[in-house]
């Protein structure tokens, strides 16, 4: 019997090939040779993940790996995240160190372009925004171990390259550095015997990169109780570092009990002053190191991260402005539309964020600081104060004069200068309006002392921030003139009637 063989058509065969094609070429863990740094550990080595379908503009994941291990082996616990970055088209950026552990002890690693391993990570994403036109406003970390330890370690010492990042079973910032063990192994950070002050702890992370007074990455935390080989207690201490550089109240905003894995956990978040989350801490009751059920668990990173989000803009950001950390002398933060949150003020230095717009004017911009350890908020209606976060220049425009160092313009007289403002808080508090004036509007920090009209000081010394305009002249001498010549008036008119 004859056999017919019917030639596939040209498009058929050019699908068929196309599919195959594409089947090859799937996205994997490719390694990176030509990254280009230099000054860097040779020890580190980079690998990505670019998925099939890529974001524009796609931000960008660290993913970095516990001691002894690989960036094959941490790209396999990620499952479920590699998972959302084919489906959201963000990119991963998977480094590896042929060391034991990551170096996040050495002062090299510890300062801000220093040489060591944290500057080779740092290098590594700004190769990959160059080369897949990333977005460089959008990038975060994640890590388990000493991959843990190394994101709370990127998220002090590169504060202005990520938004955000995820640690599992890490350390404080600044814990591995007790021994100084480049990459090995610190008994007493791991055993949890290192323990310092919120403040102290603050100080650290800021001390890694002096000169940075910008907006500061939101931390996730997560930790089992029963770690036996990184103590809980570095997960408390962390608790204790990242309120104190994020300006945020040592309880939480909220607690509630989760699953996580295969155990219940204590899930902590902290708000900041304008209503963002960024800092959400899960405590595995019962969890070994890992927690190992939950390792990078999906359902819990990638929204905390807003890797969910193909925005341009980090979702943090879009809420609440990007507004200014101080660093030693709390510089200010930049100006925000209305409603727009700021942080609270930071541990050595007044650190407002971000000023809202104000209720009768333009946009308020937030003073610079010079002292004081904040830890209060937004003001929705002024602009933004820390409560405690000194302004040393000024605060928010309101409606004609500026709080902290005038008065609030009232409708019967102009307010000048006013007293200097003495440690209070930029913002429109609730003011008491003087003779012909306005009262400032609620809300906000503490209004600044000062308020004094041009002509004469504020009539109550306790009336700090209102308005206390005065009608200059003799105003009862000319009310009575002028009732004596109205009446006269009067009755020749009416004399004049009756004749």
């Amino acid at each position: 019997m004859n056999q017919c063989r019917t030639p596939l058509p040209g498009g058929v065969a050019f699908t068929v090939a196309l599919l195959t094609t594409a089947h090859v070429e799937a996205a994997s863990l490719q390694k990176v040779n030509d990254w280009g740094a230099s000054g860097v550990p040779a020890t580190a080595s980079m690998y990505i993940y670019v998925p099939d379908k890529l974001a524009t503009k796609p931000p960008i994941l660290v993913l970095a790996h516990f001691c002894s291990g690989t960036a094959s082996a941490v790209f396999q616990q990620a499952g479920g995240i590699v998972k959302a970055a084919d489906q959201y088209g963000f990119i991963m950026v998977v480094p590896q160190t042929s060391n034991n552990c990551w170096d996040v002890g050495s002062t090299k690693a510890l300062t801000h372009d220093g040489g060591g391993d944290t500057q080779a990570i740092a290098e590594m994403v700004k190769y990959t925004i160059t080369k897949y036109q990333a977005n460089a406003d959008r990038v975060y970390a994640t890590g388990d171990s000493s991959g843990g330890m190394m994101t709370q370690a990127l998220m002090a010492v590169y504060p202005d390259v990520f938004k955000g990042g995820s640690a599992f079973a890490g350390v404080p910032a600044g814990c591995w550095s007790v021994g100084d063990p480049d990459g090995s192994w610190s008994n007493a950070c791991a055993g949890g015997q290192v323990t310092h002050t919120a403040q102290e702890w603050g100080d650290m992370v800021r001390a890694m990169d002096p000169s940075y007074t910008g907006q500061r990455p939101r931390v996730q935390l997560f930790h089992g109780d029963a770690d036996g080989t990184i103590n809980y207690n570095n997960f408390k201490e962390a608790i204790k570092e990242w309120t104190n550089v994020l300006g945020l109240s040592t309880n939480p905003t909220s607690t509630e009990t989760v699953t996580l894995g295969t155990h219940q956990a204590t899930r902590q978040k902290w708000q900041d002053a304008c209503g963002y989350v960024v800092l959400d801490a899960f405590t595995s009751m019962g969890g070994d190191h890992g927690p190992s059920d939950a390792l990078f668990n999906a359902s819990f990173v990638v929204p905390f991260l807003a890797l969910d989000k193909t925005d341009a803009v980090d979702p943090e950001v879009a809420q609440c402005g990007s507004g200014g950390m101080g660093a030693s002398g709390g510089m200010g933060g930049a100006t925000s539309v209305a409603g727009g949150g700021g942080r609270a003020g930071g541990a050595s230095g007044g650190m407002p964020g971000v000023s809202g717009a104000s209720p009768n004017g333009g946009v308020g911009t937030s003073g610079a600081g010079t002292s004081g350890l904040g830890a209060g908020g937004h003001a929705p209606m002024g602009g933004t104060g820390g409560a405690g976060g000194a302004f040393g220049t000024g605060g928010n425009a309101a409606s004609g004069g500026r709080t902290g160092i005038g008065g609030v313009t009232g409708s019967g007289g102009s307010t000048g200068g006013g007293a200097p403002a003495s440690a209070g808080n930029g913002g429109s508090g609730v003011a008491t309006a003087g003779s012909g004036g306005s009262a400032a509007n609620p809300g906000g920090g503490r209004p600044g002392a000062g308020g004094a009209s041009q002509t004469e000081p504020p009539s109550t010394p306790t009336d700090t921030g209102g308005c206390g305009c005065s009608v200059v002249g003799n105003k009862s001498s000319s009310l009575r003139f002028f009732v004596f010549a109205l009446g006269a008036f009067a009755l020749g008119r009416r004399r004049r009637r009756q004749s």
